[in-house]
């Protein structure tokens, strides 16, 4: 008798964007065999990260994931992409780790292998059937990455490739600070000149005049780029740099944005302040901090409260830019949802509502990424330039339905910007 043939593991395409999707296809096995499918990446800061499904091979022997149930593992169900976004850390990892990429020249390599039977553990202990390494990368062929360090501002420029011009984005993170790349760069990958700024880390920015400059400049910078179409600039916030966004729309009179997306944010930013006194207003409510049963800070009451303080909230009616508001009902770091109805009531009021759109997702936290990208419902985090402890602080959402909104969140605010720097303009970039 001859022996059995090997199954063949197809993957296509094995090299992509985050973005996109995969088809995953196990062939030549058995006829209802019982087998799992496992993805494994290495992150860049040492630790191990995987997700794996159960599958039985159907009367061809064979499993597509896009087709089939998965019985059981890290997902279950008809889940195409599962393998990737329902990855988290291995058994006995360290506490309250996050998946982000630091280098985005290079890709994130995940290893999909399938194993003999249903195995849920010690998966690097056992010699799978078969595998196949994938990449998944933010920048796609041709764009250009370029630090900047003009006019007192660092950051990073991505740049879409071929000639343009294109519309341009300002992009900013959040109180963790530092320089985060890879969404701009993927913002690049789909046709935007994409500034990725540093805001945390100057010296020279100690009055709220001067840090509120140090944007004005950072958005000037991408306007005047000879491969920007000047009034296509739009920008880009989540959690606080979302707040940063919104105070650029509402209070500057040198810069005019086209669009503005805030993802996970609120409407505190009182004038006159420095961005580490917005990060300090909610201390003075600090008695609403909770901890739960976990050890994690849930520090969204302590935000909640300021909604009663109308001194503390920007003039939302002085927007006059299409803004696009996407949060997460679960949301356990800000009061987002809350924060989206004052601000639809306050628009709606001063006669700007026209200009806002929402969307909001239930079971979704506050962390809302690029889509598939793994779900963190908790974290270690440290404000910066605060002098605080790490903390693991709760962000809130579930598994499954925060990566089903990360997914659509990211088609709806492509489309937003599809619409408001591309739409109706004679100058297309030549991608």
């Amino acid at each position: 008798m001859s022996p059995p043939a090997s199954p063949i593991l197809s993957v296509q395409p094995t090299r992509a964007l985050v973005d996109e999707k995969v088809k995953v296809l196990v062939e030549n096995l058995p006829p209802g065999s019982p087998v799992t499918l496992h993805s494994l990446h290495h992150s860049e800061d040492e630790d191990y990260w995987e997700a794996f499904g159960h599958y039985v091979s159907d009367f061809g022997g064979i499993v597509s994931v896009a087709e089939d149930l998965s019985f059981g593992g890290t997902y279950t169900g008809k889940e195409d992409m599962g393998l990737l976004w329902s990855m988290r850390p291995v058994p006995g990892s360290r506490k309250g780790l996050r998946l982000r990429k630091k280098n985005v020249c290079s890709p994130m390599l995940h290893n999909i292998s399938v194993y003999s039977g249903h195995v849920t553990e010690g998966f690097r202990e056992q010699t799978p059937l078969t595998s196949v390494l994938i990449e998944r990368w933010y920048m796609a062929p041709g764009v250009k990455r370029i630090d900047v360090m003009e006019r007192g501002v660092r950051g990073t420029l991505f740049i879409p490739p071929g000639p343009g011009p294109f519309p341009g984005m300002l992009d900013m993170w959040g109180g963790g600070g530092g320089l985060v790349e890879y969404r701009s760069a993927l913002l690049a990958s789909h046709g935007y000149v994409s500034l990725a700024m540093d805001y945390f880390n100057s010296q020279e920015l100690e009055s709220a005049d001067l840090e509120f400059k140090y944007f004005e400049t950072a958005f000037n910078i991408i306007q005047e780029h000879p491969q920007v179409i000047p009034d296509r600039v739009g920008i880009l916030g989540l959690s606080l740099g979302s707040l940063v966004t919104m105070h650029i729309a509402v209070e500057s009179s040198v810069v005019k944005p086209r669009c503005c997306i805030c993802v996970s944010g609120s409407h505190f930013y009182p004038l006159d302040r420095t961005i580490m006194e917005v990060i300090m207003a909610p201390k003075s409510n600090s008695h609403l901090l909770r901890v739960d049963e976990n050890n994690h800070h849930v520090w969204r009451d302590m935000w909640l409260h300021l909604l009663n303080e109308p001194g503390k909230k920007m003039d939302v009616g002085k927007i006059n830019c299409p803004i696009l508001l996407v949060n997460g009902q679960d949301d356990q770091n800000v009061p987002a949802h809350e924060c989206a109805e004052d601000i639809a009531l306050l628009m709606n009021a001063a006669g700007n509502g026209h200009l806002l759109s929402r969307v909001l997702y239930p079971g979704t936290g506050h962390l809302i990424e690029p889509p598939y990208s793994p779900h963190f419902r908790a974290s270690n985090f440290k404000a910066a330039g605060v002098a605080t402890k790490t903390v693991m602080l709760l962000w809130g959402g579930q598994t499954k339905p925060h990566s089903d909104a990360q997914e659509d969140a990211w088609k709806k605010i492509l489309s937003f910007l599809q619409h408001n720097l591309y739409s109706s303009t004679s100058l297309r970039a030549k991608l």
